[in-house]
Formats: C-alpha cells, structure tokens, sequence
C-alpha cells in the first residue's frame, strides 16, 4: 500500500495546572503535549503554526507564529517531533483547534490540521 507524500498526523494530551490557576483572578493555566508524527512519504519541516481557542465565556484568541517552541522541526518519514506549552484561560472550559504550515522535502507546502480538544478543570465537565 503506498502512502500519501503529506500524512502529518497530531495527538494532544492536556493537563490542568491547579497550582498556577486563581478562579479568584480568572486565570485558568492549562499545559498540553503535542506529539506530531510524520506518516507521509516525504520528510517535511514544520515552518509555522496557528491556534484558534475559544474559552468558555466566548473569549476568543488566535496565535499564529513562527514554529513550536523556538523551533522549526525536521520529520522525516516515520518521525516524530514532541513539544510542551501552555495556554491560560479565562473560564475553567475551552477548546482549542487549529494548523501546522509544513514544506516537504521538494519546497511544497502544504497544511496540516490539528482536531479540536478540550480543555477543562475537574469539575468543570459534568
């Protein structure tokens, strides 16, 4: 079975920092982990990202930069590349979604979707 050139795959995991968050100051701190993991059949760089995240009170923030973390990986076929960061929100609920801009081994770019995940306090899903 042959593969796609560009099959950039994202998992997330997420974590409630309780110790940083104040609902008193409605600041709710948030740490995710990315795991991107390259399924194509060309290596690809990651050159930028863009977040969309919405908190639970409607507050909406959009985050577009250069790379994750101060870097701008290499994935190679079968590669994968970890980062952690964080995110504060207003609300103990919120979801983010958003992209990675790739370029692949030939200098064709191409986008790569990070599915909607949610983030929450405990007791903030019932």
């Amino acid at each position: 079975m042959s593969r796609l050139p560009h099959d950039i795959r994202v998992s997330v995991s997420v974590r409630y920092l309780a110790e940083q968050s104040s609902a008193a100051q409605k600041q709710h701190v948030f740490a995710y982990d990315i795991c991107i993991r390259n399924h194509g059949s060309l290596g690809a760089r990651l050159l930028s990202r863009y977040w969309h995240i919405v908190s639970a009170c409607e507050h909406t923030q959009e985050v577009r930069g250069e790379g994750v973390v101060g870097e701008q990986p290499y994935l190679p076929v079968d590669g994968e590349f970890r980062y952690s960061s964080g995110v504060i929100l207003p609300s103990p609920l919120g979801r983010m979604q958003g992209s990675y801009h790739f370029v692949d081994e030939h200098g064709q770019g191409f986008e790569a979707d990070i599915a909607a995940f949610t983030l929450a306090a405990p007791g903030a899903l019932h």
